[in-house]
């Protein structure tokens, strides 16, 4: 990690895919991996779009697709991104070095979470969300320890 010249500590990041060939590219394939109500699609970084690089810079890359089908609500689909966002922020040392779209699949029912911004909405969709990046995400290896030499005596 390191800091910035504000004092903000900044660590892996996770890039933003913005364009629509980008989006492209990495929906072309099938999803990697689905839960309930999100489907992950993924895409090497390698390859070229009109002899320059889609995806520049060899980091996590991760677009969001919240269709007004499944989300009606702009609050909604605005919880919904800010989970998604936060989610690969926290996990983004874990990530793999590709481009990664989240695409909501299915609605959550209005019935069972009748205010778009509930802490039970957040909760059921953080816990998809780390379900649904933890079947890509590598692990972390942990800090190694030495072992304790055997003493004969």
């Amino acid at each position: 990690m390191s800091a910035w010249p504000g004092g903000h500590l900044t660590g892996p990041v996770v890039q933003r895919i913005k364009t629509r060939q980008q989006f492209q590219a990495v929906m072309a394939g099938p999803p990697v991996a689905k839960t309930p109500h999100f489907a992950l699609h993924s895409a090497s970084l390698v390859g070229a779009q009109e002899g320059r690089d889609l995806f520049p810079v060899a980091d996590a890359w991760l677009g969001v697709l919240l269709p007004k089908r499944w989300a009606r609500r702009a609050v909604t689909r605005n919880t919904i991104r800010r989970q998604i966002y936060e989610i690969a922020r926290g996990m983004a040392g874990a990530l793999p070095a590709a481009a990664l779209v989240v695409r909501l699949r299915s609605g959550f029912s209005r019935e069972q979470f009748v205010s778009a911004t509930s802490d039970a909405l957040k909760r059921a969709v953080r816990a998809e969300l780390e379900q649904l990046f933890g079947r890509v995400a590598r692990p972390l290896t942990p800090l190694t320890v030495a072992p304790e030499p055997n003493h004969v005596g």
